[in-house]
This record gives C-alpha cells, sequence and structure tokens, in this order.
C-alpha cells in the first residue's frame, strides 16, 4: 500500500512539474526570458539588493559558475547590475536596474494569477501539507541519510536504484 501511494507520489510530482514549467516557460517567455534567467531575476527581486552572488547561488541551488554565466546573461539585458561588495571588494552584490524590477514585477504577477487559477480549489491547509512534501524531498530523503550516505535512489547499504525505463513508473 505504502509503495503505491510513494510510486504515484513520485509520478505525479514529475508529471505536475512538466505541466507546470510548460505554464511558468510560456510566462517568463513573453518577457524575453528562460527559466534559467527569470529564476535569478525573480529571487534578486524577492531577496532585495545588496544580495551576494553566493547567496543567490544557494537560494538557487547551484554552483558559483553556473549562476556566473546567468548573471552575464541578465547584465547584458540590462536586467541587472553586478557590483563591488563594500564591505568586501572580493565579493559581488546584485541589484535590479529599473528595467530589472519592471520586468520582475510583471512576471510575478502574471505568476499570481497562475498560481491562484491553478490552485484555486486547494486550501491553505493541503497547501501547507504539500510544503511539508517538498521540503522532505529537498531534504534528500529519510531524517539522517546524509550522514549515513544516502540518497534519493539508494540506502547507505544497498545499490543504487535503476531508473525506470521511458513510461515506467516513478
Amino acid at each position: 500500500m505504502r509503495r503505491d501511494l510513494l510510486q504515484s507520489l513520485t509520478l505525479t510530482l514529475l508529471q505536475a512539474g512538466r505541466v507546470w514549467r510548460r505554464a511558468a516557460d510560456e510566462v517568463v517567455t513573453a518577457y524575453g526570458l528562460t527559466e534559467a534567467t527569470a529564476l535569478p531575476l525573480l529571487l534578486i527581486g524577492r531577496l532585495g539588493g545588496d544580495l551576494r552572488q553566493t547567496t543567490l547561488a544557494d537560494a538557487l541551488g547551484v554552483e558559483g559558475p553556473s549562476l556566473v554565466r546567468l548573471l552575464d546573461q541578465l547584465c547584458e539585458a540590462g536586467l541587472v547590475t553586478r557590483r563591488e561588495d563594500p564591505t568586501d571588494r572580493r565579493a559581488k552584490v546584485l541589484h535590479l536596474t529599473a528595467e530589472g524590477r519592471a520586468r520582475a514585477t510583471a512576471i510575478e504577477a502574471r505568476f499570481d494569477t497562475l498560481r491562484e487559477a491553478v490552485f484555486t480549489d486547494v486550501g491553505d491547509d493541503d497547501l501547507r501539507a504539500a510544503l511539508k512534501v517538498m521540503h522532505a524531498l529537498q531534504a534528500g530523503g529519510p531524517k539522517g541519510a546524509s550522514k549515513g550516505g544516502a540518497s534519493l535512489t539508494c540506502g547507505p547499504d544497498e545499490a543504487p536504484v535503476p531508473r525506470p525505463a521511458a513510461g515506467g513508473r516513478a
């Protein structure tokens, strides 16, 4: 029973993720961005000015070099500026330009509308429960798994679980 529930949950998660990404991609491409460039732009707006690149990389869950390429694109597009951190010249801080702020605000408004339309029949308690499940998944599995070397695909004493074939259960 639990195995079936977990299989259904993970398969549904993958399918729902694809649906959301398609919808989100339609929103951001209307503003000349990709998913990869839109997320840093939105997070800089949400987290505020004087945001260090390392803080943004952590929030995005990406490595520094990957973020630098995205920031280069956003800077070239005139949406973000990078400046020396006044407290540490080795570090860079990020700011939205006026155009970046306007675009981020417009995208956030479209996402607010999209979220309300998608989740109109979902109550706050269900949203909290869904977030609890997503946070457990983000944490990488069972409690203490990182100490024991477990991953999302195998336990500390197990061989990696083979990936399902295309169209198979996840």
